[in-house]
């Protein structure tokens, strides 16, 4: 069983598109796109378990230039 979640991505101004495009390539990415309201980008990401969800958003996500803030929202079935 895989751990889902949601990132929520705030980024320097005029940077929406071009962090999108960056964090499409990532592993365990499934889905990246710019928006509008309080955030810029949403992803959709999974991972093995929440350790390596964990990972996947510190090291991979949060080192792509013009991301100032994330928020982790990982998927549950109630």
């Amino acid at each position: 069983m895989v751990v889902q979640a949601y990132i929520l991505i705030q980024t320097e101004v005029g940077k929406a598109a071009e962090v999108a495009q960056s964090i499409a390539d990532v592993k365990g990415v499934t889905l990246a796109e710019d928006v509008t309201g309080p955030y810029d980008v949403i992803v959709r990401a999974e991972a093995r378990n929440v350790d390596e969800l964990g990972k996947l958003v510190v090291a991979r996500v949060q080192a792509i230039p013009g991301i100032t803030r994330t928020l982790t929202c990982p998927v549950v079935h109630i």
